[in-house]
């Protein structure tokens, strides 16, 4: 069965809206559930970032599978890129370390997530960190951007992640790099949850298998790449949904 890209991108683009809106009505939100946006999908997935330097309580939806930000080494003056930067918890945790002299671009294709993550910047005043809506697989953003592309458990929601990452690749300057947290599935899924539109929109029928994941990576053309971390997450057997937490590195050559 082939997906329709475009209701696959609706279903996300609701599941994320929804989380904005219940932000603002309901601390739990209104994503719940196996077919609930990401974190709420998959019990154990979210990722503390209490203590993360720079973490900001307002734009931290608990929608991650890890703190790619931590793992990446940001050093002052990089320009950071946050791919799904959804309300600005990643971003404004890069912030903290790429200083003022540094710049961070959040990008994400939910219109509701974008304006509440430039409510937040203008909530902590800072002027170097934008956000921008785009579609991950055609970023508005130009050729040896950034120094370093950072995602969040992202890049399981996009219909075509070999794209995807030509796209990163595209953006990084020569020597440039990634950190992205995602989730792998342990073995193929069931048909029936990878053509699922919630269930995808879950962060669960969108995930690859690990080999599937870093294939797609070498083929974008990265060197040095690297498993940073990796752990399981509670998954329902009955379902045959057995998936991992992933963080993995990989440079651009010069």
């Amino acid at each position: 069965m082939k997906l329709d890209t475009k209701v696959l991108k609706d279903a996300v683009k609701l599941r994320y809206s929804a989380a904005v809106a219940g932000s603002q009505s309901d601390p739990a939100g209104d994503c719940c559930g196996i077919e609930g946006c990401c974190s709420a999908g998959v019990p154990g997935m979210s990722s503390d970032y209490s203590e993360a330097p720079g973490h900001f309580e307002d734009a931290d939806f608990g929608l991650g599978c890890g703190i790619p930000v931590m793992a990446a080494g940001l050093k002052p003056g990089e320009i950071v890129l946050d791919l799904g930067s959804g309300a600005g918890n990643d971003s404004f945790v890069a912030r903290s370390f790429v200083g003022e002299s540094g710049r961070v671009t959040g990008v994400d294709f939910t219109p509701a997530m974008v304006a509440k993550a430039r409510v937040n910047a203008l909530k902590l005043g800072y002027t170097n960190v934008e956000f921008i809506e785009g579609d991950i697989e055609r970023m508005p953003v130009s050729d040896n951007y950034a120094d370093i592309v950072l995602s969040n458990c992202v890049l399981n929601l996009v219909p075509d992640k070999e794209q995807a990452f030509r796209e990163i690749f595209r953006v990084l300057k020569p020597g440039g790099r990634f950190c992205i947290s995602d989730v792998v599935s342990e073995e193929v899924l069931p048909e029936e949850i990878r053509t699922s539109p919630d269930f995808i929109a879950g962060c669960v029928g969108g995930a690859l298998t690990r080999a599937e994941y870093l294939s797609c990576i070498g083929k974008a053309g990265f060197a040095q790449v690297k498993v940073q971390s990796e752990k399981p997450l509670q998954a329902d057997e009955k379902l045959g949904i057995r998936i991992n937490s992933i963080t993995v590195t990989g440079f651009k050559d010069v």
